[in-house]
């Protein structure tokens, strides 16, 4: 399918850049959206030469105006995509001593709408399509609650229930939902932490992941496996051995 038109958000940089560059190596047309209009053109000179091609769509996602705007000029120019990634969003530990609701709403607005808004401008046209598919982009980090990340962590719970609930009504629609959960990515995002990120991957790792996983037929893309089992275990520990455990091993201990 060299013809498949992509449209990627959050792709300035990180998992999106990795992403959007490992298609359009593998001769596809590529929509890269941001609100940095130069990050953007810097992604499209990257690719100047490879096999497909990389357009430049500036947009907030989080403001639905803009988004709507951003898929009619994608439909004019080009057309309809095929796949849309939206993997736009923002990282920021909290302590809980440090707790502030206007934390969560950030990165709830950024996270969890940035990906919601352009769900709702698509929808429409997929399902009168009867064909698409919309990958979400959450986290591991949304299988249960971990130190310092009752933010980020929320908003990312809250897309895997999203996309779980999407799936399921939209399971003989057509429209194919897809959630992606990357652990640890070696990222500008990820760059802020300062503790250890176990089985840590770089961006192009993640890529090849996703590009992988987005072909195939399984829901969930997961990655990378090590991380994934080990989130999962946590996943389905007793609360009773999970808590004390995390509190302790963390170095978050009181």
């Amino acid at each position: 399918m060299s013809q498949e038109l992509i449209w990627i958000t959050g792709a300035s940089q990180g998992i999106g850049k990795a992403v959007a560059l490992a298609y359009a190596e593998a001769g596809k047309t590529v929509a890269i959206s941001a609100r940095s209009s130069d990050n953007l053109q810097k992604v499209v000179d990257e690719a100047s030469s490879l096999t497909g091609r990389i357009l430049a769509l500036p947009c907030d996602v989080t403001d639905k105006g803009q988004v709507t705007e951003c898929l009619n000029q994608l439909i004019e120019q080009e057309r309809l995509p095929d796949r849309v990634i939206l993997n736009a969003g923002t990282h920021q530990p909290m302590d809980a001593d440090k707790f502030k609701a206007e934390t969560i709403s950030k990165l709830l607005q950024i996270n969890t709408l940035g990906a919601a808004i352009p769900v709702e401008v698509l929808l429409p046209h997929f399902l009168e399509r009867q064909q698409g598919q919309i990958a979400i982009v959450a986290s591991v980090a949304g299988y249960r609650g971990l130190p310092t990340a009752s933010a980020y962590g929320a908003s990312k719970a809250a897309l895997i229930n999203l996309a779980e609930s999407l799936r399921s009504e939209l399971y003989r629609s057509g429209v194919d939902i897809r959630l992606i959960n990357p652990g640890f990515v070696k990222t500008p995002l990820t760059d802020k932490n300062d503790f250890d990120m176990p089985f840590l991957i770089t961006a192009d790792e993640a890529a090849n992941a996703i590009v992988k996983g987005l072909s195939g037929k399984q829901f969930e893309v997961v990655f990378p496996t090590r991380m994934a089992i080990a989130m999962s275990v946590l996943k389905w520990l007793p609360d009773r051995i999970f808590f004390p455990m995390i509190n302790r091993g963390t170095g978050h201990g009181r």
